[in-house]
């Protein structure tokens, strides 16, 4: 039994895109479908017997509708071709208003065959072609429906939290014990274990979390834990693996290293509970590359735009989105030609910014730190005591130079 577990495709998402020409659509959506594609073409081609989707469809709770026609385009594939969907609602999936559909509940009301959705804290089973599979559902909880409560009432949100969690785990527990032993048993949810490693969601999330911890869905009746809402692709235990797929496409440059894809399960029925995993692998799908080059201009660099394009040539731009980042000291700052800097990123697919940090050379030459705070005489005084010229001569130096300087001034307006 081959199950595909993806999570948080965050359709929507338009950040450092521009207007493709042909479909008048950012070019963003293009990248977040393409990888959505892979995901689809995967299941099909590969037999799966069921696709695991763990949440947030959208990147916001009121999608467009050619976002969704375009979500629903693929599903609709993966239903045709005899694959299984199930679908976990996430919190980018839920609107505030509770009397209000989810972003998934087309599926269900219109019974599109061979898709299934989690809306609430419950085991449905999924009717594979290698037999039956009990999928827990763990979606998002409509933080809404607890404060309408009248045991929630005067609650401060901390409260409001642990009270989720606790009826949360209790619910998640529940289910879990009156699971059949005889059919295999995965969790599908869209949480936030506290063990994980936190990446650019951070930013998307509409609302303060609530947190699980890993032994409230960790349960020795499940054969594997698939999770949704965190980007970055991990494993946080094992016997159960409960495992975050990660989102599908980078949303911004703090997941500029992560590796995205989504996991490959493979259980044997025929095997006894609680040992019937015999393949579990991580498979990339090709994102759109997110680049950070950083130049340091040194004092006397004489060619400072040179340094920098010889920097942005040791990486690979070519369709990345790219942002450069240059320290330069403030008087080479003029050196600096744009349009030679542009020209070497014409092959980016986007460039978010070439951003330029002035830098204040410390300078030592007088045996101390001079700046630009130091006066021409303290400077000439620490010149002085630095090539340890005599108390008399250095006193006769200071004085010519202070006349000097009289000398010079301009005169004061009468």
């Amino acid at each position: 039994m081959r199950i595909v577990h993806f999570s948080d495709v965050h359709i929507g998402v338009e950040s450092y895109g521009r207007v493709d020409p042909e479909t008048g659509l950012s070019s963003r959506l293009g990248d977040f479908l393409r990888s959505f594609d892979e995901v689809v073409d995967y299941a099909i081609e590969s037999h799966a017997d069921l696709a695991l989707f763990c949440g947030d469809a959208y990147k916001s709770r009121d999608p467009s509708q050619t976002h969704q026609r375009e979500f629903a385009k693929r599903i609709a594939r993966l239903s045709e071709a005899g694959v299984p969907v199930f679908l976990v609602e996430g919190n980018h999936d839920i609107p505030n208003v509770l009397s209000r559909a989810t972003a998934l509940d087309i599926f269900r009301t219109l019974r599109v065959p061979n898709v299934y959705v989690g809306s609430t804290v419950d085991v449905q089973t999924v009717a594979t072609p290698s037999g039956p599979l009990q999928v827990l559902a763990v979606p998002w909880v409509r933080r809404g429906a607890f404060l309408s409560r009248d045991d929630m009432r005067g609650l401060n949100p901390d409260q409001v939290n642990e009270a989720i969690q606790e009826r949360l785990t209790a619910a998640i527990r529940l289910r879990a014990e009156q699971l059949d032993p005889k059919v295999p048993a995965v969790l599908a949810g869209h949480v936030a274990i506290s063990e994980a490693k936190l990446g650019s969601e951070q930013s998307m999330m509409l609302g303060r979390d609530h947190v699980l911890l890993r032994s409230s869905v960790a349960l020795p009746q499940l054969e594997y834990v698939a999770l949704g809402h965190v980007h970055r692709h991990q494993i946080l235990g094992r016997d159960p693996l409960v495992v975050y797929s990660g989102a599908l496409e980078r949303v911004d440059f703090g997941e500029e290293k992560d590796e995205k894809g989504f996991y490959v399960v493979e259980l044997d029925p025929a095997k006894p509970a609680g040992s019937r995993l015999r393949y579990f692998q991580f498979q990339p799908v090709n994102a759109r590359a997110m680049l950070t080059v950083a130049v340091e201009i040194e004092p006397g660099d004489e060619d400072p735009t040179a340094t920098v394009l010889k920097a942005i040539g040791r990486h690979h731009v070519e369709g990345a989105i790219v942002r450069v980042r240059i320290r330069v000291p403030g008087a080479l700052e003029g050196h600096l030609r744009d349009a030679d800097i542009r020209q070497a990123l014409a092959g980016a697919q986007y460039v978010a910014a070439v951003s330029k940090e002035i830098i204040e050379v410390v300078r030592a030459r007088l045996g101390q730190p001079y700046s630009k705070s130091l006066s021409p005489q303290e400077a000439l005084k620490a010149y002085l005591e630095a090539k340890n010229v005599a108390k008399d001569r250095s006193e006769v130096l200071m004085r010519r130079a202070q006349q000097l300087m009289e000398e010079n001034a301009l005169p004061h307006e009468s």
